[in-house]
């Protein structure tokens, strides 16, 4: 692809950034927008529809259209979360405006943001609040009322505008802020304040937010005070319950300020308690990026047992699993072999070790057994002589797992029908 002369253009933007943007919408993958057009579609004409993009974008013509709604169940049940789903043209444009913003913004950032930042990820903010737990008594759980639903538009186009000269960003962000949202019956929302979840430039702006609605804000109130951002959910570390209780408000403060609102029920001051720390308050756990921290039994170097406050698999993680899980009704595959079955669910038992697997494997492994007791169904229905017989065709599973320990990924962390299993780690 060529570069093409842009005197007659009023923005400079290179070509050659539109198209490492789809190929990084295309390595994400997603679903279509509300033009139904999928990336395999898209691409089936690709250089016609980038250089639309890039002439639209040059021109200052492009508009984007109207962002599909979409709801997903919250964790645990607890409602549903409205995604905003752009075109795929939408978020290859979203990209590229992300690509030209975001080395602007990103050496500014807090090292205690974690949240959809390069070389940082959910693991290392659930780290660094582990090991805070263990230096300061008490946590402020914090969450924010319907954070991506009420981000003042004004605020994040002022902190845009603080990072760049570049015209076209700033007229760009605007335009996708005011896109409304189209329903499932066509019905389409105006919307007034707030970035939807799911574009590819929602997260950068959302940080970018963060970074002076908090961020810089607790640097300067309370520099003593650490804690951990992933987008707009954040723990914060203190001494004790009065300085807990102190900055917890002071913080509430601060959010209203800015057009933002703790939720009263959510927002939680926790006792990180241990062997050490015996005291007795009502809220001794909380739960952040999917890990649950609260007293655990652990073992140190001598190999002695001992009370610490740890993260492990939270309960609404486990419960999105099983949900899945459940979803795949392994027992009414009698068609497919166990290796068939492993290629097609390994990765994603996969992805949850790797998350859920980093502290406290223990735990991820005693619920990953519930595996052996579907793929024992499976094995009851395809095998005459096994059906109705749960336990022999478990015995005969767990044969399968001593011939071939690495077949299914749980297998290989440990969670083996034979009965055998990893301590806590």
């Amino acid at each position: 692809m060529s570069e093409p002369k842009q005197q007659d253009k009023p923005f400079r933007i290179s070509k050659w950034v539109v198209l490492e943007a789809f190929q990084r919408v295309k390595a994400n993958k997603g679903a279509a927008g509300v033009d139904e057009q999928s990336i395999a579609e898209f691409e089936q004409d690709r250089e016609k529809n980038l250089y639309r993009i890039w002439n639209r974008l040059s021109s200052g013509s492009y508009f984007p259209p109207p962002v599909k709604a979409v709801e997903i169940p919250k964790a645990g049940g607890k409602g549903v979360r409205v995604l905003g789903v752009p075109t795929v043209a939408d978020r290859v444009a979203q990209t590229v405006v992300r690509m030209y913003l975001e080395p602007q913004v990103e050496p500014v950032f807090h090292p205690d943001s974690y949240g959809y930042r390069p070389k940082k990820s959910a693991l290392d903010a659930v780290g660094a609040c582990r090991l805070r737990c263990w230096r300061a008594d008490w946590v402020i759980d914090l969450d924010i009322r319907a954070f991506f639903d009420t981000v003042p538009w004004d605020l994040v186009l002022k902190a845009v505008a603080h990072h760049t000269d570049q015209a076209w960003i700033l007229l760009y962000v605007r335009r996708w802020l005011q896109a409304p949202l189209q329903l499932g019956d066509g019905t389409l929302v105006a919307r007034d304040r707030g970035t939807p979840q799911g574009s590819a430039i929602s997260p950068l702006l959302a940080n970018l937010f963060m970074h002076y609605a908090f961020d810089t804000w607790m640097v300067r109130e309370f520099p003593a005070i650490q804690f951990e951002r992933y987008c707009d959910d954040a723990v914060v570390h203190c001494r004790s319950e009065h300085q807990a209780r102190f900055v917890r408000d002071a913080i509430a403060a601060r959010l209203a300020q800015v057009g933002l609102e703790l939720h009263p029920d959510k927002t939680r001051i926790v006792y990180c308690k241990d062997a050490d720390r015996g005291g007795s308050y009502e809220h001794t756990k909380f739960t952040f990026l999917g890990y649950e921290f609260r007293p655990r039994l652990a073992k140190n170097k001598s190999g002695k047992h001992f009370v610490s406050f740890l993260p492990a698999v939270s309960t609404d993680a486990m419960k999105a699993m099983g949900q899945q899980i459940r979803s795949w009704h392994l027992a009414r595959r009698s068609d497919k072999s166990l290796n068939d079955l492993a290629r097609m669910f390994n990765s994603i038992v996969q992805g949850w070790i790797n998350y859920y697997g980093r502290f406290y494997k223990s735990r991820l492994l005693y619920f990953l057994r519930r595996l052996n007791r579907h793929l024992a169904r499976w094995a009851c229905r395809k095998y005459k002589r096994l059906t109705r017989r749960e336990r022999r065709a478990m015995s005969w599973l767990a044969e399968i797992a001593r011939r071939s320990p690495r077949l299914f990924a749980h297998w290989r962390l440990g969670a083996r029908p034979d009965g055998w299993a990893m301590g806590a780690g």
